[in-house]
């Protein structure tokens, strides 16, 4: 496996831009007390995501570049969490959160 040269090239990426995206739509909504609580953490977490993706193929070696998936996929189920969160405590639908995440 060659590490990428460029990571807007990854379809990964692609997807965790417009994941992000969405959750800044998704958590637009929340109430404005969650500013600082769910929005905050769930917001970071999406954008970790793809800046994991865009560092872990910025680096120099292909050991590194593997590590980054577990870091990724940690922050996937952190943000997995949060939306499921968020849904138990009605601040928005589970249908929602399915649809964001797919």
């Amino acid at each position: 496996m060659n590490k990428p040269n460029n990571f807007r090239d990854l379809i990964v990426w692609q997807k965790s831009i417009a994941l992000a995206t969405g959750i800044y739509h998704l958590t637009k909504y929340f109430p404005p007390e969650e500013k600082f609580g769910l929005v905050s953490q769930i917001r970071r977490a999406a954008i970790s995501i793809a800046a994991d993706i865009a560092e872990g193929a910025g680096r120099g070696t292909r050991k590194d570049f593997r590590h980054f998936p577990d870091i990724v996929m940690g922050s996937s189920f952190g943000l997995e969490t949060l939306l499921t969160i968020s849904s138990r405590l009605d601040l928005v639908q589970s249908e929602t959160v399915e649809v964001t995440l797919d």
